[in-house]
């Protein structure tokens, strides 16, 4: 796993962002915050936390797609946080009735090489104008890189299923038009914690900074 300061401006509240598979910090430069220094974790390559969170005032946790899934199995190396909210993912990664349906999930794994040659990230964004601005800031990672991710994803979620007690999170933000985990299977998972809003599985460009988030 790798981390990266987004914002580090000795602000007295602090996001701890887990983002999703593929990913890297390029992409979330652009997004600001008045009130939140933004520590994200990414690349799940391997699972050891690279370094330890900083004791502040007030400490938020946001989890996008597979970043929801591995912030709850590492919940017992985390901190405590005054708010906890998932985005566009479920503690159930690969399930055809709360996450991506076994088939697809195999299809993505098998093809993940061609796919994030390009295909993968329109999916991920729900129209060409969210994907011109990505490409503006793209992620730097190696196909390689990302491929063995995903295939490491694979094996750990096998073999740890997880065992959710519904009361880690306490909200969902729900995409209406994700491609890569149905929305209709985030509902069945989140029910009355889900908060859908207009758009795909990335929402990140849809707000204005991560203080918006946070509300």
């Amino acid at each position: 796993m790798q981390y990266h300061w987004l914002i580090q401006n000795n602000n007295n509240k602090l996001i701890v962002f887990f983002g999703g598979w593929s990913f890297d910090y390029k992409p979330f430069e652009c997004i600001s915050s008045d009130e939140y220094d933004v520590l994200m974790f990414y690349d799940y390559n391997n699972l050891e936390m690279p370094c330890k969170i900083p004791d502040y005032e007030s400490k938020t946790l946001i989890t996008w797609s597979m970043g929801v899934f591995i912030a709850y199995n590492l919940k017992d190396k985390l901190p405590q946080f005054d708010k906890k909210i998932a985005v566009n993912g479920t503690p159930f990664p690969i399930d055809d009735e709360f996450g991506i349906p076994n088939r697809t999930f195999d299809l993505t794994l098998k093809y993940a090489e061609t796919g994030l040659q390009g295909k993968f990230y329109e999916n991920v964004f729900s129209d060409s104008e969210l994907l011109k601005k990505y490409l503006l800031n793209p992620v730097e990672r190696s196909i390689k890189n990302r491929v063995e991710e995903l295939e490491a994803l694979n094996e750990f979620i096998r073999n740890h299923p997880a065992e959710y007690d519904n009361s880690y999170y306490d909200t969902a933000i729900v995409g209406n038009k994700d491609k890569i985990i149905p929305t209709k299977n985030q509902l069945n998972m989140w029910q009355d914690l889900a908060k859908v809003i207009d758009c795909g599985h990335f929402p990140f460009y849809n707000y204005n900074s991560w203080d918006e988030i946070c509300k």
